[in-house]
């Protein structure tokens, strides 16, 4: 009954971490279902688009990809702004890569200045936990959680992009916490709107107008 009325959503989702992490990977399984062995860095930033419906809701989910190298990590505020989600992506093989989560997450923070940190959905992927049937890992699932428990509870997955392994859990979990983003930013926006069509109604004068826009 509603169908005509359903708004497609465009969700905004970019990967961080170092590079050779698997992001490129990661993003190629989920949106072409394939995975590549030949390795070929990301240079700058790239995207990729999946849709998909969740529920009764038609997305669109727009990833994007970073080169993890070090003169591309202050990618500026342009490639953060309007991201309804973050993903960090590490290597459980590479302690550096995990160490590294940190750093990428005061860049997301100071980049894209999400107007309440503390609720912006944020989640970890552990990745390549195939690689030598798991005897080269060096980062333990538990030290993996503390860090995202100490960050809001932050949600974790392992996950394999070679073996396909909890690859579309994950995405399907970062997709739902986009969309969350997205209607409670819209409810907020909304909300503003009706405060300031309320004033401006009013009559209340151009002081009193101006005080209702300030935020």
């Amino acid at each position: 009954m509603e169908v005509s009325a359903t708004k497609r959503r465009l969700l905004k989702v970019i990967f961080l971490g170092d590079s050779g992490v698997g992001k490129t990977s990661l993003m190629n399984r989920y949106v072409y279902k394939k995975f590549c062995l030949q390795y070929k860095a990301t240079i700058g930033a790239d995207f990729m688009t999946k849709e998909l419906q969740i529920d009764d809701q038609l997305v669109t989910l727009q990833v994007w990809d970073t080169a993890g190298q070090e003169r591309f990590q202050s990618l500026g505020a342009a490639f953060y702004r309007g991201a309804d989600c973050c993903v960090f992506v590490y290597d459980v093989n590479v302690v550096k890569s995990f160490e590294s989560l940190s750093s990428w997450h005061e860049e997301f923070l100071k980049q894209a200045g999400p107007a309440d940190p503390k609720a912006f959905p944020f989640l970890l992927l552990g990745n390549k936990i195939d690689v030598d049937n798991g005897c080269s890992r060096a980062v333990s699932e538990k030290r993996a959680r503390q860090w995202c428990n100490s960050r809001g509870n932050m949600p974790y997955f392992e996950t394999s992009a070679k073996e396909d392994y909890n690859v579309n859990e994950a995405f399907l979990c970062i997709a739902k916490a986009a969309l969350t983003n997205e209607e409670e930013q819209d409810h907020y926006f909304e909300s503003i709107s009706d405060s300031v069509s309320e004033v401006e109604a009013g009559g209340g004068g151009g002081s009193g107008g101006g005080g209702g826009c300030a935020c």
